[in-house]
Formats: structure tokens, sequence, C-alpha cells
């Protein structure tokens, strides 16, 4: 017998896996294998005008460590100023484009209205005096027993500190507000409970403060903040939920409290995914961030991604702006990798807290015994056995395929997998595709080989009709030589399932987008946080047994391990800036832990890893903060022979100097030399390159210490064209 999808499961995020393009969405869910198309609203535009908003406007913008005083007379009449200059701008197009319609208009961290263009042209924008820039708005979708791995491996319960793990959690991130833009909050979730009072039916308590949504079109579609999707409420628990939850999946116990980063931190629904909406304007986030804000909120997450507009786009401007008017925004950097230049808008914002995905080691699966040795399957969105299963193993073989393992893509021979249990690699197609092809085959369940290091991870169905039936599972890279042996064995999958701690920790995720970005060519992702299956917090109708929990992939997930890192930060350090909180997280990282996820072999490629992987332990001791958090010399010609320097502000956390800086770990001599010198609190960095012909990526560490050793790190670059 087969039974149903897991009753603790989540729903499908039909976006898991971004594709490369203009359009931005979650990232991150259950693995697809199947990308979709970007796109971009060619019917609408955001449109820049001239005139500092209220984030960077010298009278206005918030002194260090400080937000918007939004009551003050000065910010008022300047926003008044703002207002003036839209309604010039609205003016002009009844006048000059009576077919466009001004749907809204910014000005905190943008000076800027949204168009819908009605068959307008950007070039017809663009004439309008007062304008800066024009562009079409993308379109932003959804891209250890005893205590949480996820918070061991980032060194969470250190940090808190306290005379117990209990203690600690009580304060951290107290008194710290993040919003969450994204898909929406359960806030019936034990996550979510503190006790206090509901409101705005059910969609904010005591812990939610805020729940509204955030699209334009919503006075027609009237949209409630409620997540239907189950992507915000999985990124919120991992920001926040309470300390030490019980969590159960599929009737499996975990063996430990599943807590948030910082669980004394309150949140806010920011929904730009509300409903069955599947992609949010630029227009949409601008709105939350701005409303973000305004009403006070520290940290922001930002678990979408998608492709740029370059150097000049609009919403990776918003995002600084943010960070300047003192709300760090920690974004994912996108689900399109591997492979360099796939770092995605606004993830690629210069001071956005970007976010590298690597992998956490357990999951909750399924023993399948061959002989004396146990393998063990990842369960996901497929059917499983309801009772114990027994059956000859069926290796697919192909010369051509991975370990000689056939990717199932075409149709097998009719009958060739008669009651077998298939062994088939991932690969070249969705789960979907593969699984069904296999049951056509007649096979009576199927065991898809990961062909990335680390564990299985839980497999998504594509949306197509006619999902396949036949039971299905995942089983780790390191198992295929050992099953491709046992082929015409007699396997049993077990129809219990069990929680598995492995151990298969730090490995980068082969969809985890890499830097350099786009035009300018500078370090992203920041740093390197989990981001393959990672359990959280579900909504209420995602499952039969609740509470519901489940493990998701995506640098969706890593994301909120940052914002949960920022938060705690600023109530430990209320006075640091948002600058100063994002350098301590990213200057402290953890390095020479991350390992490729096809190898196996420890990384320190800064354009995949960043600084190195989140340790909050480090970054809450940290002694001294970095401006910018990495130094890019952009491309350099390669016969050029050319010298530039970069400087590097310093400031203190607590430490104290003199300081020295130098450049470690140089990947290019002798085509390439980097040298640091300091003169007080600022560090130049200086690059000379040779005459050579031909293309490099050039790297280096720069290391700031005082007298008491090293306190800081930065990644330094050059691309060599």
């Amino acid at each position: 017998m087969t039974r149903g999808r897991l009753g603790a499961a989540c729903l499908l995020i039909a976006a898991a896996l971004l594709s490369v393009g203009v359009s931005v969405g979650l990232a991150g869910g259950r693995a697809l294998d199947a990308g979709a198309p970007a796109t971009v609203d060619y019917g609408s535009a955001l449109v820049l005008l001239k005139g500092d908003p209220l984030a960077t406007y010298e009278k206005t913008k918030p002194p260090k460590g400080k937000k918007i005083d939004f009551s003050s007379a000065t910010v008022k009449a300047y926003r008044a100023h703002l207002s003036a200059l839209r309604n010039d701008f609205k003016r002009w197009l009844r006048e000059n484009a009576k077919d466009a319609r001004v749907v809204g208009e910014f000005d905190t961290i943008l000076n800027a209205v949204s168009v819908q263009l009605n068959g307008v042209s950007l070039d017809t924008l663009r004439s309008a005096p007062g304008v800066v820039a024009a562009e079409y708005q993308g379109l932003y979708r959804p891209a250890e027993h005893g205590q949480d791995p996820d918070l061991s491996l980032i060194d969470a319960f250190s940090a808190w500190g306290g005379a117990s793990h209990a203690e600690g959690a009580a304060a951290a991130g107290a008194a710290v507000k993040v919003a969450i833009i994204d898909s929406g909050i359960d806030t019936s979730h034990p996550c979510f409970q503190d006790g206090g009072s509901v409101e705005q039916n059910g969609e904010t308590n005591t812990k939610v403060l805020d729940a509204n949504v955030y699209f334009m079109q919503n006075n027609r579609f009237r949209f409630t903040p409620a997540d239907v999707n189950g992507h915000g409420t999985h990124v919120a628990g991992t920001v926040a939920c309470n300390f030490n939850t019980a969590a159960t999946i599929d009737g499996v116990a975990i063996p430990y409290g599943v807590s948030g980063v910082a669980p004394a931190a309150r949140l806010g629904n920011f929904n730009v995914f509300p409903g069955n909406v599947g992609s949010a304007r630029s227009e949409d986030i601008v709105d939350a961030l701005e409303d973000a804000l305004e009403k006070g909120y520290d940290v922001a997450n930002m678990s979408l991604g998608g492709g740029s507009s370059g150097i000049k786009d609009l919403l990776s401007m918003a995002v600084d702006n943010a960070d300047r008017a003192g709300m760090v925004v920690a974004v994912a950097a996108g689900n399109s990798g591997p492979g360099l230049n796939t770092v995605e808008s606004p993830g690629m914002a210069p001071r956005a807290l970007t976010a590298g995905a690597a992998s956490v080691g357990h999951f909750v699966g399924a023993p399948m015994t061959v002989g004396s040795t146990e393998y063990e399957l990842a369960t996901g969105d497929f059917e499983t056995v309801e009772d114990d299963l027994t059956a000859n193993l069926d290796a697919v073989t192909d010369p051509a395929g991975p370990g000689g393992l056939s990717t199932a893509c075409t149709a097998l021979p009719a009958g060739s997998l008669a009651g077998e249990i298939a062994v088939v690699s991932r690969g070249d197609c969705s789960f979907s595709t593969k699984i069904r092809n296999a049951q056509a085959a007649g096979a009576a369940a199927v065991v898809v080989v990961n062909n990335v290091q680390g564990d299985p991870i839980a497999m998504g169905q594509d949306g197509t009709p006619s999902q396949p039936t036949v039971p299905a599972y995942m089983v780790g890279l390191g198992s295929r030589a050992a099953l491709v042996a046992a082929d015409g064995a007699s396997a049993t999958i077990d129809s219990d399932r069990s929680y598995f701690l492995t151990g298969n920790d730090d490995f980068m995720a082969g969809f985890s987008s890499q830097g350099p970005t786009d035009v300018d060519f500078r370090v992203k992702p920041d740093v390197v946080a989990p981001g393959v299956n990672v359990l959280s917090a579900q909504p209420a109708s995602a499952c039969k047994l609740r509470p519901c929990f489940a493990f998701f992939q995506g640098t969706s997930m890593a994301t909120p391990h940052l914002a949960g890192a920022a938060a705690f930060l600023k109530s430990k350090h209320p006075s640091w800036s948002s600058a100063e909180i994002r350098s301590a997280i990213v200057n402290t990282a953890v390095e020479g832990v991350l390992k490729t996820f096809n190898t196996g072999e420890l990384t320190s490629n800064v354009n995949v890893v960043g600084a190195g992987r989140l340790d909050l332990a480090r970054a809450n001791a940290a002694k001294v903060a970095l401006d910018p958090v990495s130094v890019s010399f952009g491309a350099v010609p390669s016969g050029s022979g050319q010298s530039a320097s970069k400087t590097v502000s310093l400031s203190n956390l607590g430490g104290s100097g003199p300081y020295s800086a130098s450049v470690t770990g140089e990947n290019c001599e002798p085509r390439v030399d980097f040298e640091a010198s300091v003169s007080g609190m600022t560090v130049t960095v200086t690059m000379r390159s040779q005459k050579f012909q031909g293309a490099a990526l050039c790297q280096g560490i720069l290391r700031i210490s005082n007298p008491g050793g090293e306190v800081a790190h930065a990644a330094v670059f050059a691309l060599i064209k």
C-alpha cells in the first residue's frame, strides 16, 4: 500500500529554485529540480525622481545607531517638499502621457513613484523633468540530539549566555522588531504564541505585532495577510520561534526543541505574496520596506531574489537606503547557482546582508535495509509506503549518467522495472519527471540518488498534471556506489520513520548563488548560514497532525539565520549601527569549514562563501567593525598593469587600537599583489596588477589585528579581464 503526502509535510512552494533573470521570488522551500522562468512586468514601472529620500537627505537621515524621526518638523517639511516634486511629475504625466497612472508613491528609501504604463514607454517617462531613472518592475517570486543543530552550528547557544539555555533565550532579541517581508506568518503556531491577546482576525498577537498586505492590486483581490503558502511561516520560525518548541514530523518526535535564532524578538507580517500571488512587483517590496521603517522595525528579512537591472537596480538601491536609515536588511543571495555571477537582486545590494546556503546534517526519513546495510532515505512531497515494502533493487544504469546511473529523464522500457525498487540519479529534469518514468516502467518504488555531497533532501513535485503515485525517496550521494553494486539484491523500505542526525554539516548548497555581482564585480554573498534541511514552522493548513513543521532548503532558509543574528546583536548592543551589526556578522565569520557540494573539499572561494560561515558568539564578541565589509576592485584589464587603492573605515565595538592590517591567501601571485596599511581608523588596501594576458579571479583575505591578535577579516577581490 501507499499513503498520501506526509502528514506534517509542507505545502509545495511553487518557485523553490529560481531561474536567473529579472524576476525575484521566494528563495527556498522543497527542492524541485525545475526552475520557474524569469519574468518582468512590462506594464508597470518604478520611476526614481530627483531629490534624496528621507534615509539619505542630509537633514533627515538618522544619526549613527538611531532611526528616522518621522514626527519631527524637519522630516514633515521635507516629506511635503518631496510630495510636491511627485505632484509635479504627476502633473507632467497628465499633460504628456495621459494614459500612464501613478499607483504608488515612496519617500523613505527612494524618492520614487510606481506607474501603470498603459502603453506609455519608459523613454517617455525618462524624458519627464525631474526623472533620474525608470525601469520595468521586476516580479519577485518567493528564492545534535538534545539541542537544535541549526543553532549549535552557528554557536547561538554560546552567544545567548545565561545560566541556562532558557534564560539566555529569554533575552535573545528582546525589544527588537523583525519585519518578515514574505508570504505571511501563521500566528496560531506554537512558535509564535506567547500568551498575549490575538487581534486583527487572528493575524496579530503580542509576538507578531503587525500584519498587512503589500499588493497594489489588493483593492480588487482583497487578500488577507494569512500565510497560505508556508514560506513566510518557515522563515519567521527560523528568526524567532519560541524557545524549545516541541516538534513532530510525520509522527516522528524531533529529539530537541526547535528555537529561533532570536526567540525573544517580535515579528511583523509584511505580506508581499498574499493568497495565490506568486510574484511581487518592486513597488510592493519597496512599500513594505518603507512601512517597516516607519513602524520602527530594526531588521527586515527578505528571503527572495531574482534578476537585476545592473548597477543601478532600484530595489537594491532601496535596500541600501534602508540600511542607511538604520534597518539591517538580510537578503537571500538566490538559488541560481552553481556558477559565478549568479547572485540575484536585491542580494547584490552593497549594503544588504546577503546569505549563501550550506547544509545542516539532519533529516527525517525512512530506513531501507539491504542485507546488513541500512540506508537513510529522505521523504518529500511524493507517496511513501504504508507497510514495509520488500522488493529487488534495480539500478537503472547509463554509462553517460552520474556514476553510471540513469537520470530517468526519458521514457524507460515498458515493464523493465516491474515490481522492483528503481534506483536512479538526481539531475537533468524534475523529480516528478523521473519518478513518473520509473512508475510507467512498472517500478514499485523509486529511490533517487543525490548528485551533490551531504544528506538527501526532501523532493518537491513540479506542479505538472498527473503527478506520480508510486512511493519515492532520496538517498545521499555517498550511497551511490554501494547501491549500484547491490543491483538485484532484496531490499526493504521501512514504513516507520526516524530522525537521522548525520553530521553532514557545512556542505555548500549547489543551488546557492555566487558572486561576483553584475557590472561592478563585488563579493557576494557576504556570509553563509544553514540553508539545506532547515527545520522550521509551517501553517496549520499544511498538515493533518499539528503543529506543523517541515524541512526546507534554499538561500531563503539561510537568510533568516542572518536576520535572527542581527536581531540578537541589536538587543545586546543597541548602540551599534546597522552597518556595525552587518560587519560584526560578516567579518567574524568562521573560515576553513565550508566544503564544495560536488567534491566535498574545503573551499575558500570568496565568491562562494563570502567571509565564511556565521558564528553568532564570535559576532557578539566583535571588537571592530569594517565599512564596507569586503573590498572589491572591480574589473581590471589584464594587460594594463594597473594599480588601485580602496579604503575601509574602522569603528570600535569594544576593542581598541592601534590596528594593523595585512592581506593573506593571495591566489594570483605573481599576477596581482594586494597590500594593506592603516592610518588611524582607516585601512588602505592597494592592488597592483602586472601586465599579462588572460583572465583571472584574484582574491585574498584582509586581516585586521590589534595588540591582542586578529580581530576581523574581510574578503578582497579583483577580476582580471
